[in-house]
Formats: structure tokens, C-alpha cells, sequence
């Protein structure tokens, strides 16, 4: 099992790593809209959160030595149901191989942002 790193996506805020690699599959943990280059959550919209957390997630595949494209599954949380069609609209325009999803509505989320993804994805 190999931990990744990379300074495309945030640092983990906590005792993990951004994503494992074990056998063929990579493991991400939950990324949320922390813009890396800031360390700060600074989109407002859940359209903008969407979107940075879809983009830290791509470097986080990208560093494994995966991709987007090879997503086989990813589990979604929204701080709002309200929030599930604007975040579908961003979503959909990342993950266009359509992988396995569960998508839930949760009570906060980290640094009281909208939404996190996380991925299992093969390499």
C-alpha cells in the first residue's frame, strides 16, 4: 500500500493521506473546495465548490497514476439536498464514464463547506 501526495490538491487536514494505492485501485479520501494553492475554501456557489472539489480530485488521481476517467465509484455528501441538481449539472461534466455513485445529504461538512467527493478508481 503506497500513500499519495501532490501539491495540486489541499494537504489532508487531518491524519490522513489524499489518496492510497493498493494492487490496481486507488482509494481517495473526501476532497472538499480548498483551492491548493490558498489552503482556503474560497468558492461560494455549490457550482464553484463543485467544481474545486472535482478539480482537486483529478490531481489526486492524476498523482496515483489514475484519472477521472477511471473512477468506478465515488460517494458525494452535500451540506443541502436542496444542492443535488446544481451539483449533479458540475459533476456530470467531470465524471463522464457515469462510475457507480452514492450521494447523501449530511448534517456539516469540514470548514462548513457544501459538498465532498471522495473516489475508488483503478490505475
Amino acid at each position: 500500500m503506497n500513500s499519495v501526495f501532490t501539491n495540486n490538491a489541499p494537504a489532508a487536514i487531518g491524519p490522513y493521506s489524499q489518496a492510497v494505492v493498493t494492487g490496481n485501485m486507488v482509494f481517495t479520501s473526501g476532497q472538499i473546495p480548498i483551492n491548493p494553492a490558498t489552503g482556503n475554501v474560497e468558492a461560494a456557489t455549490i457550482e464553484e465548490q463543485t467544481k474545486q472539489v472535482c478539480e482537486n480530485l483529478k490531481a489526486v488521481l492524476e498523482a496515483a497514476g489514475s484519472s477521472l476517467e477511471k473512477a468506478v465509484k465515488t460517494t458525494c455528501f452535500l451540506a443541502d439536498i436542496n444542492d443535488f441538481a446544481a451539483f449533479n449539472a458540475v459533476y456530470g461534466e467531470y465524471f463522464t464514464n457515469k462510475p457507480a455513485r452514492s450521494c447523501v445529504a449530511v448534517k456539516d461538512l469540514p470548514k462548513g463547506v457544501k459538498c465532498e467527493v471522495e473516489v475508488i478508481a483503478e490505475k
